[in-house]
């Protein structure tokens, strides 16, 4: 099965910035089609972070600006925009990025976590609040998991324990029926 197509690289310059420089800022339209002939357009001019992973998941996942889902990442950044909080939007966006992930050139296995990881961040207003500000953004050398590590991680284990799959529908369905246990949450699927 393909997974898709990239117009090519994309094109962006670097932003200085008052706070650390982190920015990039694309100057050539990008996109990705996916499998179903959908486009999913990142317009020139658009503002990124490369890959919006929470920085105490760096350590397991990757830096924003490393990896084969860099690419993808652009797309999914403004998908994610796109959907304006819808819920069923982003679900799509997710399910794009798994895969523009995969004709990026990640492994079944690295973009099923990096789908959790999606997953895992559109539901973060679901989560159990951290008993402190410094919990949350803890440096990646300390040894215990805050709820964000901890969900991310128990959700990917129990997403590939029956093995690596490279079908976003089995995938979307594992994912779902773990954050539901994970979470509590009853209606995951919306």
């Amino acid at each position: 099965m393909g997974h898709g197509a990239f117009s090519g690289e994309p094109v962006a310059v670097w932003l200085t910035e008052q706070e650390p420089d982190r920015h990039m800022q694309l100057t050539a339209d990008f996109w990705f089609d996916d499998p179903n002939g959908k486009r999913w357009h990142a317009p020139a001019k658009m503002r990124t972070d490369g890959a919006s992973i929470p920085p105490q998941l760096w350590w397991l996942v990757g830096s924003p600006y490393t990896g084969d889902y860099r690419r993808a990442a652009l797309v999914h950044d403004q998908a994610c925009v796109d959907s304006y909080g819808d819920r069923k939007k982003r679900r799509e966006a997710d399910r794009m990025f798994y895969h523009a992930c995969r004709a990026g050139g990640c492994s079944v296995w690295d973009a099923t976590v990096l789908y959790v990881g999606v997953r895992v961040g559109a539901l973060m207003d679901r989560f159990p609040k951290a008993k402190s500000s410094t919990e949350a953004l803890r440096p990646h050398l300390m040894r215990s998991e805050g709820p964000v590590e901890q969900i991310f991680r128990e959700t990917s284990e129990q997403v590939l324990q029956p093995g690596e799959v490279d079908d976003v529908d089995e995938i979307e369905n594992r994912t779902d029926a773990a954050l539901t246990q994970r979470l509590g949450i009853g209606a995951i699927t919306n």
